[in-house]
């Protein structure tokens, strides 16, 4: 078992920038790919960015790349998502996920039934 908590949501402005925070715990976090998922009412959850186990690959959607990065350190078991350049559009409640990487591949997985583990989301709210 994996146990997620993210933190570092909260009200902003649009143009700030906000980091995002997802301990993990229970297991040995470099062997987990993670993933930022956001999802707002009525849509379904969508991904925003997803790193490898080892930290060396990513991935962001393109209408996402250059505002969203996913840095990871798993020394500390933590992974964050460091947002910039906000935009009301992004208000979203934020989840992390992790799941266990085969050591193979480019280690990253974008599809949400993949993920085996979420934290609890995170609330954030961009005003214009």
């Amino acid at each position: 078992q994996v146990q997620l908590v993210e933190s570092g949501g909260g009200l902003v402005q649009a143009g700030d920038s906000l980091r995002l925070s997802c301990a993990a715990s229970g297991r040995t976090f470099s062997n987990y790919a993670v993933g930022w998922f956001r999802q707002v009412p009525g849509k379904e959850r969508e991904i925003v960015a997803a790193i490898s186990w080892h930290g060396g690959n990513t991935y962001y959607p393109d209408s996402l790349k250059g505002r969203f990065t996913i840095p990871r350190d798993n020394a500390k078991s933590v992974a964050y998502l460091q947002m910039n350049s906000l935009k009301p559009e992004d208000t979203a409640v934020y989840y992390c996920a992790a799941d266990y990487a085969q050591p193979f591949g480019n280690g990253l997985k974008l599809n949400l039934y993949e993920y085996d583990y979420w934290g609890q989301g995170t609330q954030v709210t961009v005003s214009s």
